[in-house]
């Protein structure tokens, strides 16, 4: 597909070299001639200098005949306006970021007005994946499939744990609950393992199930955190708002500590129901006085990277449960997983991979089409739901005579309101929803995954 990214930004690049990576022909558009040198330089994309927001500009770019746009760049009015003229000149599809809280509000008119495909807001998107962990304690990551039917839940096993030493085909018997661990990640290497695999201390597993099953199972593993009542975040800005509404929707008090005084005085209209606190959250002595070590979670959101790695070692140290960091750097993760913290959320990845997903969905336009996509084990491997066509060759054939595709595992169907863990006597029926785990960038149709397919 031909791809115009406008704005080279964070999720600008990140977009960029992924879509770049999947063999998309992929054009960006910058008006700052250092970034579009450094893109040159280290991306295989071909780079247009000047205003996206300009008919010339885009014309140069190929907006003509291009397949989609992304519109990325800081303003969202810009960004409306860069779609505008890029569906005039012809371009088929427009994705544009959209942040202000007045448009997201509008969402249905702007895509019928202005002819936006998707209307993506990152800080919304991160403060939703921030909610979902804050919501399941025992995970590092939540990804959720067929609206929730299903989720992948990321859990890191620790010492003396009942998991550590166990056989995957012994997990069901033992602490009977309905999951399946699709994928281990283990000294740096992502392994999709059969039920001979062991467990131990250390690997990162990713566990698929219906929610209720898998809180059964963690709660049997001895592995089950208990649920999160109250939370400290650090910085009041636009992610901050949303996982606040979030959070307060679920039942969950929220204390908000933010530097800025006229900010704080912002917050207390656009959050009435949590508790604001004018103070600087690098201070372990105001985090001491605002009741750090009797929270249960603390999320460090502010734009400064570094505050927010040091201020959550501190909250570590403090004794306080669970623990997410936003960065934007994403080698900040070792440090901070050397540290104890594992939840770590990147708003650019969390885009990239809905943006993935989108062009993907739109590669594959007959046949079994794909819904959901994330990247699991720093992008090594992927978990893909499809809705079954009629017709697939997947379709009434049990799973123990279906033959698959080496380094591939149907982990769950849904089928109506039911969640399947499948076993060899599964068959796969149209109109089910199937979440496929496998290596990353090789599965762009559900069929590929019968062996001479």
């Amino acid at each position: 597909m031909k791809i115009i990214i406008a704005g080279a930004g964070k999720i600008g690049y990140s977009v960029a070299s992924i879509l770049s990576d999947e063999g998309h022909d992929i054009i960006v558009i910058d008006n700052n001639p250092t970034v579009i040198n450094n893109l040159s330089n280290n991306l295989d994309v071909i780079c247009v200098e000047g205003s996206a927001a300009n008919p010339e500009t885009l014309t140069e770019a190929g907006a003509a005949d291009a397949d989609l746009i992304m519109a990325a760049m800081r303003s969202d009015e810009m960004n409306m306006v860069c779609g505008i003229s890029a569906r005039k000149l012809g371009t088929k599809h427009v994705i544009a970021r959209i942040r202000d809280t007045g448009y997201m509000k509008q969402t249905e008119f702007l895509r019928e007005a202005l002819g936006l495909s998707v209307i993506v807001n990152p800080e919304l998107e991160c403060a939703k994946e921030i909610s979902r962990i804050l919501r399941f304690p025992s995970a590092i990551r939540v990804d959720a499939f067929s609206k929730g039917s299903a989720e992948i839940i990321e859990h890191r096993i620790l010492p003396d744990s009942k998991l550590d030493g166990m056989q995957l085909k012994d997990m069901v018997g033992s602490f009977s609950a309905k999951v399946l661990v699709g994928v281990v990640e283990r000294g740096g290497e992502a392994i999709i393992p059969n039920g001979n695999f062991t467990l131990k201390a250390g690997d990162l597993i990713s566990v698929t199930g219906a929610s209720q099953e898998l809180r059964k199972f963690f709660v049997a593993a001895g592995q089950y955190r208990k649920r999160v009542k109250n939370t400290m975040i650090m910085g009041g800005g636009r992610i901050a708002v949303h996982l606040t509404r979030l959070l307060m929707e679920s039942g969950i008090s929220v204390t908000i500590v933010e530097a800025d005084r006229t900010r704080c005085e912002e917050l207390c209209d656009l959050v009435p129901g949590a508790r604001i606190i004018c103070g600087d959250a690098t201070r372990g002595d105001i985090l001491l006085e605002e009741g750090i070590k009797s929270s249960d979670a603390f999320v460090a959101l502010t734009g400064d990277d570094g505050d927010n790695i040091i201020t959550s070692i501190y909250a570590k140290q403090s004794g306080v449960g669970k623990i997410v960091v936003k960065v934007n750097r994403e080698y900040y993760s070792d440090i901070l997983e050397s540290s104890g913290i594992d939840c770590v959320v990147t708003p650019k990845t969390l885009i990239s991979q809905q943006l993935a997903r989108y062009v993907r969905a739109m590669s594959n336009s007959v046949g079994s089409s794909m819904e959901t996509l994330y990247r699991l084990a720093d992008g090594k491997v992927e978990a893909l739901e499809f809705k079954v066509a009629e017709g697939s060759a997947c379709v009434g054939i049990p799973l123990k005579t279906l033959r698959l595709k080496p380094n591939i595992i149907i982990s769950a169907l849904v089928r109506g309101s039911n969640t399947i863990i499948p076993d060899g006597e599964t068959v796969i029926k149209p109109g089910d929803h199937a979440v496929i785990v496998t290596r990353a960038g090789r599965l762009k149709e559900l069929d590929s995954i019968v062996e001479g397919r």
